[in-house]
């Protein structure tokens, strides 16, 4: 009995290497449309699907594989009953499906692509085929994935394609079309809106590492890539220098990047634990830089660095002077990258143009289930602020506040950021109640809170906040207001001269 490939592809690389490679081990090739004439031009004999089904390929190509001698031919078992079937129908089997899908995810990407355009772009006959030869994987070859071909092609040759990698070729095939599937699904749930959240919420990743271990040597972790993921972002970041990634310093990296493009002007952070313990928006870069690791150097010390501008020699010799995990940046320049070199452990990150942001969903994990929501992209401008005091906020106190608000997002719940020529000077994270947040920011600023500002991500339920941020001469606070207590802070406030404005947003971040 002649052995038979079946091979329609989209993505036609190493395809004809891999068929004049069938060819040389015996096998017919049967072929559709592009594939076929793109085989034949480099001289391999190619079998068109219509001359199999005795058919032609009809509806602009939307049919020509979907027929009993393709189907039945890729599904029959090799046992007598279902052999007898095919003798019976003239149905010649086939052992190998070389099958990877239309450019869907390629045409949803360009720029004004059209619903009709991804439509006609959403494969039928393909998946069909991949699905049909993976759920007969003991009998049926499946390959998706180019970079699969010269594997097969030895296995084939050294008659090593047992059932264990057989079931491999189909897992994986069967991963692709819900890779497929999903992208789908995404497109078109957006193009009907339904408010982001759709009945069925469907995601995939594209495993890019295997991690030495989790939060712990106990845990087991991997680092995925979620498809459609096209944006500046640690999973699209480029390692160039530098250990292996673990999986706190990815948590902790994005982190850094998410809170350093929250600034228009030349800014510097500094992450330990996801949490910031220095920030800056003052001068030159290796300026910002310095004042970020000087605002707590104690917890600075092996954290990662966020930066938002091409790094400069002067700012890597600062980097460069003490013990970092990681940096990511836009960009480095060449002696930058000399400088940083001579720390070969420093993972170094790059990742471009940070205005690249998708307006994407975050996903949080429970127990038996997954949370979706927005991701937090709300900012506050100055025309935005209400001035709740008796105090007027001058045009820098309204430019530190405005400072100190993005800071304070980015810190975990109870949150208290207090800051000063836009530079944090202390920071009090994660507390069960928020004068007990207050108190460590304030603590840690120790006696430079003179004329300081202060961020709190929630509103005050009382009025002690106030009271401990006048007690250290703190003249500012932004806050987002909405408590029953309000007008106590208020009058606090008043009492002791404080500016206070409210913004009417809130930033929990758990």
């Amino acid at each position: 009995m002649n052995k038979r490939a079946l091979i329609s592809v989209s993505d036609k690389n190493g395809i004809e290497d891999f068929a004049k490679g069938l060819v040389v081990l015996g096998y017919e090739i049967v072929s559709t449309g592009g594939t076929a004439k793109a085989l034949e031009i480099v001289g391999v004999p190619v079998t068109p699907v219509s001359d199999i089904t005795g058919f032609p390929e009809i509806l602009g190509g939307r049919v020509k594989t979907l027929h009993p001698k393709v189907h039945g031919g890729i599904l029959a078992k090799r046992n007598q009953e279902h052999l007898g079937q095919l003798g019976q129908h003239d149905i010649v089997p086939i052992d190998i499906v070389a099958v990877n899908l239309y450019p869907f995810k390629e045409t949803i990407r360009k720029a004004n692509v059209t619903l009709e355009e991804a439509i006609e772009n959403i494969d039928i006959g393909g998946p069909t085929m991949v699905r049909a030869a993976a759920k007969n994987y003991e009998s049926v070859l499946v390959v998706v994935n180019p970079e699969n071909y010269n594997e097969v092609l030895k296995h084939l040759e050294a008659d090593t394609a047992d059932r264990q990698y057989r079931l491999r070729l189909a897992s994986e095939a069967f991963a692709h079309t819900a890779d497929y599937d999903c992208a789908i699904s995404g497109y078109l749930n957006k193009e009907q809106s339904n408010n982001g959240f759709p009945l069925n919420y469907v995601v995939v990743g594209q495993k890019m590492q295997q991690l030495r271990y989790g939060e712990n040597p106990h845990q087991k972790a991997a680092f995925y890539r979620k498809d459609g993921s096209n944006h500046a972002c640690v999973a699209n970041a480029e390692q160039l220098q530098g250990k292996e990634l673990s999986y706190n310093n990815i948590v902790d990296i994005e982190a850094a990047l998410e809170l350093v493009r929250e600034f228009p002007g030349t800014a510097a952070v500094v992450i330990k634990h996801t949490n910031p313990c220095g920030v800056s928006q003052t001068g030159s870069l290796v300026e910002a830089y310095k004042a970020a690791y000087n605002a707590d150097s104690i917890s600075a010390f092996g954290g990662i660095v966020g930066l938002n501008r091409k790094v400069d020699a002067k700012t890597a010799e600062a980097m460069a002077a003490t013990f970092l995990e990681a940096v990511i940046a836009p960009d480095y320049g060449k002696e930058a990258l000399k400088i940083l070199a001579e720390k070969p452990n420093l993972r170094v990150l790059a990742v471009g143009d940070l205005s690249r942001q998708n307006a994407n969903r975050q996903i949080k994990t429970v127990n038996g289930g997954f949370l979706v929501q927005e991701t937090d992209y709300a900012q506050a401008s100055a025309a935005e602020l209400e001035v709740v005091t008796k105090a007027q906020p001058t045009k820098k106190e309204l430019e530190e506040l405005l400072f100190a608000w993005k800071v304070v997002k980015h810190i975990k719940s109870n949150a208290i950021a207090i800051t000063k020529n836009r530079t944090t000077l202390g920071v009090g994270a994660g507390q069960m109640n928020r004068v007990g947040a207050a108190n460590i920011a304030i603590r840690q600023a120790g006696d430079r809170t003179q004329g300081a500002a202060l961020a709190s991500d929630a509103f005050f339920p009382f009025k002690d906040t106030v009271a401990l941020a006048a007690k250290s001469g703190i003249t500012a606070i932004i806050q987002p207001g909405g408590s029953k207590r309000d007008e106590e802070s208020i009058e606090e406030a008043d009492k002791h001269g404080i500016v206070m404005v409210f913004t009417g947003i809130r930033h929990f971040k758990h």
